[in-house]
């Protein structure tokens, strides 16, 4: 009955001096129409922006009414690459389809299918290295050579108990990655080594203050210089065509295959320098990051057995692969021939090494406790490391990288690196991150307030994808 209400309603609406059996196109209507009509005829909530459905249309619109709200929903918007979600009873979120988003459910078989992939350690040893070789391949990594890095230092800084230095290094021929590296103020022998990758994090009420996008925020600021103060040195960089990247190429080409080709690059030359450096301790290096970062710290913690601890923050997820190309702008995920990974096993390609896994109630990281972290104990247990992989859930929390994610996090790095936090923590056990200095963002400028690179910087993303296919090993 439904139904053939709403093809009256619409054939009513559609009624016009001339002939219908004349207009081809009779049953189409605007996609905003349908969806007001969907409102009106169901009695839900439909949210959705504007621009999503502005000059859309829908063919045979009355005859994707059925009797139920959300298959009606799917008849309309699947063959517009839309979607819906439901937000509460009764209301709807409509989107855009997004490819780096699946159901929950999707995600928990997915899992269960590549378990099945590998019933032993050897199995799965095996499926690790091809993923490895893939993810290097398609990223054109595997063969790219390695420069000089030639750091440019300046701008060393002594706070209370640690000190903080800028440093760019040339991970290509003109082209740098910018940091600031945290040091301990005062330390003997070697020491552990962190990364310390940004997420996508700014302030949306004011985008052009730079004190509060990626390396320079608080929040960054302060969990390398507590590490800092525990006694690890913490090197903190930007996510390419951010920060001081952005002097040389766009922001808008952050959103591009190149940056996850970039961003790991980076990340593998950061390990080389560091590594290399007289006081690093190889035995203990680490990396931890939230969303964007979390994603980084997967990706190399997956890629390069350097790595011995990692702490990806609100991002690990069977059923999200990230929403900015420089995550998912490359087919890294899609394995020729055999089963798709996903974030979930990349973050298990990480095995045995020690890894907390930190997530919350608001985001893609809900199902971890239920659906990510009983396989990444299944796949530690393999390696008889069971105890090395840990979840903490923050199920009140948001998307980021707060307090209480990172009292977690201090509290797993000093127990694994053995790390100190005599005098850094109050009685209740939460750390005195106020012993720490926030600078503001010129202080942490590689390259002065000036903002100039080196004569032979490489500028523009057409340089730069010149340069990739060019600066290779010679086969």
């Amino acid at each position: 009955m439904k139904r053939l209400l709403a093809i009256s309603l619409f054939l009513l609406t559609a009624a016009r001096l001339d002939a219908q059996w004349l207009d081809s196109n009779v049953y189409d209507r605007p996609l905003k129409e349908v969806l007001q009509q969907v409102e009106a005829q169901y009695g839900v909530k439909l949210l959705y922006e504007e621009k999503n459905v502005r000059g859309r249309s829908v063919k045979s619109a009355p005859w994707r009414f059925y009797d139920d709200a959300e298959a009606t929903l799917d008849n309309i918007l699947r063959p517009l690459d839309m979607r819906w979600t439901a937000k509460a009873p009764g209301v709807y979120e409509i989107k855009k389809w997004e490819y780096f988003r699946k159901p929950y459910a999707e995600g928990e078989k997915h899992l269960k299918r590549l378990l099945a992939l590998y019933p032993t350690r050897e199995a799965f040893e095996a499926r690790k290295a091809r993923i490895r070789t893939h993810i290097l391949a398609t990223l054109g990594l595997d063969s790219l050579k390695k420069c000089d890095l030639a750091p440019i230092r300046s701008n060393l800084r002594r706070h209370d108990g640690y000190t903080v230095e800028n440093i760019a290094l040339e991970i290509l021929p003109g082209v740098w990655v910018s940091g600031s590296l945290y040091m301990p103020a005062r330390f003997r022998g070697r020491i552990p080594v962190m990364l310390s990758p940004h997420g996508h994090f700014y302030d949306k009420t004011d985008t052009s203050i730079p004190d509060q996008r990626g390396r320079y925020r608080p929040d960054q600021q302060l969990r390398c210089a507590m590490l800092a103060k525990m006694g690890a040195a913490v090197f903190s960089y930007d996510m390419w065509a951010w920060g001081e990247s952005a002097l040389a190429f766009k922001l808008k080409d952050h959103r591009s295959d190149l940056g996850i080709v970039m961003q790991t690059w980076q990340s593998i030359r950061i390990l080389d320098y560091l590594c290399a450096q007289p006081w690093a301790d190889t035995t203990r290096v680490g990396v931890t990051g939230a969303s964007g970062g979390g994603t980084q710290t997967m990706v190399i913690a997956a890629l390069d057995d350097r790595i011995t601890l990692s702490v990806p923050v609100v991002m690990l997820s069977s059923h999200f692969f990230g929403g900015c190309p420089c995550e998912s702008g490359l087919p890294v995920h899609i394995l020729p021939g055999e089963p798709m990974t996903n974030n979930a096993e990349l973050g298990a390609l990480a095995a045995p090494h020690p890894q907390l896994v930190i997530s919350d109630g608001h985001d893609w990281t809900v199902t971890v406790p239920q659906i990510e972290y009983p396989y990444l104990q299944k796949v530690y247990g393999f390696y008889g490391a069971g105890d090395k992989v840990r979840n903490v859930h923050l199920a009140a929390e948001q998307h980021d990288y707060g307090v209480n994610k990172r009292r977690a996090m201090y509290d797993f790095v000093a127990e694994q690196f053995g790390l100190r936090t005599e005098g850094l923590r109050n009685a209740d056990g939460t750390y005195r991150e106020e012993t720490a200095t926030v600078e503001h963002a010129p202080e942490m400028y590689v390259f002065g307030t000036d903002r100039q690179l080196p004569a032979h910087a490489v500028k523009g993303s057409d340089a730069l994808r010149k340069l990739l296919r060019e600066y290779k090993i010679e086969q």
